[in-house]
């Protein structure tokens, strides 16, 4: 991991930036049907601490949603709803991404994890560029976290094809294409995400200087997908 300060890090070369997208499309139904990213989480939007950790990763930020657009534009970044209607789910959230990029790659997470690791993006992007990989993926243990990914602009049409012929599932999609897994055994609390409002209060006490912090924790819920 570079810990130097994103203003003293050595800029990556053109074919190498990346394009951060935070996914905040879903409904939130789980969350009582509010816009979860939006859920206050120690006194600020969960997806404000999401932000925080992805920007410094990235050179390029901007959010995917399809609710509530002037109070995710407050958060200063381009906002783009799905292309696709009706709550697709991530993979339009993707695609829609992929078409606005800036830049040739394109790293996404959900809104609804806001202790993601602070060199996800670097360990992602050293693995697909080892392997020359069309998309690498994020893994911890067995549990795979198909929306913590790092994949090709290029796959765009790719994607868009797959979505007109009505495919929705994102491990269906994986498995069209060059894939490499990259473990985070050594972070796997950092991928925890908050679907609920109880796991919203216990959340905030996961946080650096609140009672109750524990950074060994590693329980991970099942589902990765925000909804």
């Amino acid at each position: 991991m570079n810990d130097a300060p994103p203003a003293l890090r050595t800029p990556r070369p053109a074919s190498r930036r990346i394009t951060g997208v935070l996914l905040a499309g879903g409904q939130g139904s789980r969350m009582g049907g509010i816009d979860k990213g939006l859920a206050e989480l120690a006194g600020r939007p969960m997806a404000a601490h999401a932000l925080e950790r992805l920007a410094p990763q990235v050179d390029e930020l901007i959010v995917n949603a399809n609710q509530n657009l002037d109070t995710w534009r407050a958060f200063g970044h381009p906002v783009f709803s799905d292309d696709i209607g009706g709550f697709a789910g991530p993979l339009a959230g993707l695609h829609a991404a992929l078409l606005r990029a800036r830049h040739p790659l394109v790293a996404t997470v959900p809104c609804d994890s806001p202790f993601l690791p602070a060199d996800l993006v670097e360990r992602l992007a050293n693995a697909l560029h080892a392997t020359a990989a069309q998309l690498a993926v994020a893994r911890t243990f067995e549990q795979a976290h198909p929306v913590f990914c790092l994949c090709r602009r290029e796959l765009a049409g790719h994607l868009g094809s797959f979505l007109a012929g009505g495919g929705r599932g994102v491990a269906r999609w994986y498995g069209t294409l060059n894939v490499v897994e990259v473990s985070f055994d050594d972070e796997a609390a950092a991928f925890r995400n908050i679907n609920t409002r109880a796991e919203l209060a216990e959340a905030a006490l996961g946080l650096p200087g609140r009672a109750g912090y524990d950074p060994t924790t590693t329980d991970t819920p099942e589902d990765r997908r925000p909804t």
